[in-house]
C-alpha cells in the first residue's frame, strides 16, 4: 500500500472545511436521497458522501453500510481529492497496487470497486467526495459516471447552502442579541441622564437664591458645579448619539483610560448620600477596552451598592487586578446582600427581589441583566457571592 498523497493546498483545504461546521453533524434526508440515487444508477450497493480532516474520513450519509467513519489513512477517497481529476475509478482495487495490501480490500470490507468525485466547493477545494464501493469488481458507463458528477454537484450546492443558511441564522441572532442590547441600553441610559440633569435643576434652584447675594463665593461654586454637570451631559449624550448611529461603537471603539480617574467621573454622575463611603484602589490602573461599556457597567453596579444598603455608615470598595488575558474588576458593598438563591437569577432579563431601595423604590430588572450582556458581549463574566445582612461582592472578569 503506497502512502497517502495530500492536495497541494492541504493546509487552505482544511481551513475552508472547518468553515462547513458539518463533521459529526446529524443525518440529513437530503444528503441521503442523494446516496441512495447515486447507488441506484449506478447499481453499486455502497454509496457514501465523505468528508476528509487531517485523520479521518467521515461519512455525512452512508447507504449500504452502517460504518460511519474511517481512518484517512485507509481511504480511497484520500487518493481522489488529492487526484485533482474530476472522477476515480479504481475497477478491482485488489489489481492496483496504490490499495491491493489496504486492510480495506484484504480485511472484512473486502472492498474492490470503488468510483469517487471530489467534492470541490466554490473556491475550488476538495471537501471530501461522493462515491460508490463494492466486494466485486465493476465497469461504469459513460452516462453512470455523468449521473455520478451530476449528483456531487449537487452535494457540492447542499452544503453550500447549508452554510449558507447557517450563517445567516448566525447574523440573525446577532442582530437580535443587537436590538435586546439597544433596548436595554437605551432604558439605562436613559436613566443615567436623569443624575446630571436633576443636579442642573437643583444647584440652578439653588444659585437663583445665592444670586440675590453678592460676593458670595458659594454662587461661584455651584456655578462651576452646574457647568461640570452640563459638561458631563452632553459628553454622554454625544456618546449615545454615537452608539445610537453605529451600535458596534458600544464594544469596537476602545481606548486607553485610567480606572480611578473614570471612576471619579461615573461617581460624579450618580447621587451619593452623605453616609456612604467609595473607596477606589490605590496606584494607577490602565485599562484598554471600551470607555462606554465600562461606564454603563459600573454606573449600574455601584448605583445598585447605594440603593440596597442600610447601614448607617456605607462603605463600598472598588478594585481592579489583570492577569495575562483578563481584567478582574470587584465591587463590594457592606449592604443587604442577596440570597444564594438568587445569585444567578438577578442577571436574567426583568427579574426583581420585590424589595424596596432606600429611597423606597422597586428595581426594574433591567439593569444587572444590561451588565449581564454587556460582559457577556465583550468576552467576559460576572458573579456575586453575597451573604444576607452582611454585603455583596460583584466580581467581573473582561477579556483584554
Amino acid at each position: 500500500m503506497l502512502s497517502n498523497p495530500l492536495p497541494a493546498n492541504e493546509a487552505d483545504r482544511l481551513a475552508a472545511l472547518r468553515s462547513y461546521d458539518i463533521f459529526d453533524t446529524g443525518e440529513e434526508k437530503d444528503f441521503d436521497a442523494l446516496t441512495s440515487l447515486a447507488s441506484a444508477i449506478c447499481q453499486i450497493p455502497v454509496a457514501l458522501i465523505t468528508f476528509i480532516d487531517e485523520k479521518r474520513q467521515w461519512f455525512k450519509s452512508h447507504h449500504g453500510t452502517e460504518y460511519t467513519e474511517n481512518l484517512r489513512e485507509l481511504s480511497f477517497c484520500t487518493h481522489a481529492i488529492a487526484s485533482g481529476d474530476e472522477i476515480m475509478v479504481v475497477p478491482d482495487a485488489r489489481r492496483d497496487e496504490r490499495f491491493a495490501n489496504n486492510p480495506m480490500v484484504t480485511g472484512p470490507t473486502k472492498i474492490a470497486f470503488y468510483a469517487g468525485v471530489p467534492l470541490v466547493n466554490e473556491d475550488g477545494y476538495a471537501l471530501g467526495t461522493l462515491c460508490v464501493l463494492d466486494q466485486e469488481s465493476h465497469s461504469l458507463s459513460t452516462q453512470q459516471l455523468d449521473a455520478l458528477k451530476t449528483l456531487a454537484k449537487q452535494v457540492v450546492d447542499k452544503v453550500e447552502l447549508r452554510r449558507k443558511i447557517s450563517s445567516l441564522e448566525k447574523t440573525n441572532q446577532q442582530l437580535l442579541n443587537s436590538n435586546v442590547l439597544i433596548q436595554k441600553f437605551a432604558s439605562m441610559a436613559a436613566h443615567d441622564i436623569k443624575n446630571p440633569l436633576s443636579s442642573i435643576m437643583l444647584t440652578s434652584q439653588a444659585l437663583r437664591h445665592r444670586h440675590e447675594k453678592l460676593n458670595d463665593e458659594g454662587c461661584i461654586r455651584l456655578i462651576d458645579l452646574n457647568i461640570s454637570s452640563s459638561q458631563t451631559l452632553l459628553s454622554l449624550v454625544d456618546e449615545m448619539l454615537a452608539y445610537s448611529q453605529t451600535p458596534s461603537l458600544l464594544l469596537a471603539k476602545k481606548h486607553q483610560f485610567d480606572f480611578n480617574s473614570t471612576l471619579r467621573k461615573i461617581i460624579v454622575l450618580i447621587n451619593v448620600p452623605e453616609n456612604v463611603r467609595i473607596v477606589l484602589p490605590e496606584g494607577k490602573h490602565e485599562i484598554n477596552m471600551s470607555v462606554i461599556a465600562f461606564e454603563q457597567i459600573m454606573i449600574n453596579l455601584l448605583t445598585n451598592a447605594i440603593r440596597y444598603n442600610d447601614k448607617e455608615n456605607a462603605v463600598i470598595q472598588l478594585s481592579v487586578q489583570e492577569d495575562d488575558g483578563f481584567y478582574n474588576f470587584e465591587v463590594e458593598d457592606n449592604g443587604i446582600g442577596i440570597a444564594e438563591l438568587y445569585h444567578e437569577k438577578i442577571f436574567a432579563s426583568n427579574f426583581t427581589l420585590k424589595i424596596k431601595d432606600r429611597y423606597n423604590k422597586k428595581g426594574s430588572g433591567i439593569g444587572l441583566s444590561t451588565v449581564n450582556d454587556l460582559v457577556k458581549a465583550l468576552n467576559g463574566s460576572i458573579h456575586v457571592k453575597s451573604i444576607p445582612g452582611e454585603g455583596s461582592t460583584f466580581f467581573v472578569r473582561i477579556k483584554k
